[in-house]
């Protein structure tokens, strides 16, 4: 889908692949650094390793290249949650799991979240959007299985927000790490969002207790 939104002058979709993935990994790591506005297209190409001319082979402008990154940490986010997150048990044990799990995951790419969290408004309109449906089917997963676990009836809205809840308490691991890091660890940091979270969902003491 991304390669729709993309064009490329080159028709091997395996070299296409290859080289957008090379640029994806320069480009991340030079975001990181400067930010995506301060960062030249002839950056991208010495950090992807190859020319300038290669570079606009496969893509047209610097906005592609942010659009490639954006989808590509989107896509491997989507993937990483659909591995560990069961959306069809009905316990809180597997509210628990899948909290625990995509902390972990906000933790392995915090790198990577900063720079969707900082960068994607700098998308086209059209181009957020197409990203932004990824985040909204990552959303849906937590709300189900919020939806699955607890055990009395809930408003819609309010499962809602407490799925977005989840999913921004995850990021700001990563980009508020420079604070929290100096207070928790991950696994502490954790534990007390999940106890947090139990309260508010009135989940009783004893199953509260196995968080503490």
């Amino acid at each position: 889908m991304a390669d729709q939104q993309v064009p490329s002058s080159i028709k091997d979709q395996g070299l296409v692949e290859k080289r957008r993935n090379q640029m994806i990994k320069g480009a991340v790591s030079l975001f990181i650094e400067k930010g995506f506005h301060k960062t030249t297209t002839r950056e991208i190409a010495k950090a992807s390793g190859f020319s300038i001319g290669t570079l606009y082979e496969y893509i047209r402008t610097k906005e592609d290249v942010l659009f490639l990154v954006c989808d590509s940490i989107y896509e491997r986010v989507k993937d990483r949650m659909e591995q560990v997150i069961d959306t069809e048990k009905k316990t809180i044990d597997s509210l628990i799991h899948a909290v625990t799990s995509y902390f972990q995951l906000m933790d392995d790419m915090q790198d990577e979240v900063v720079v969707m969290y900082q960068e994607v408004k700098s998308l086209s309109r059209d181009a957020q959007e197409y990203v932004l449906q990824k985040e909204k089917d990552m959303l849906e997963m937590l709300t189900q299985v919020i939806r699955n676990s607890i055990s009395t009836p809930m408003a819609e809205q309010d499962i809602s927000l407490i799925a977005n809840n989840i999913f921004i308490q995850g990021q700001m691991w990563g980009f508020r790490r420079w604070m929290l890091q100096k207070e928790f660890t991950l696994e502490s940091y954790t534990k007390r969002q999940v106890h947090f979270l139990l309260e508010g969902l009135n989940v009783n003491s004893i199953q509260n207790q196995q968080t503490s």
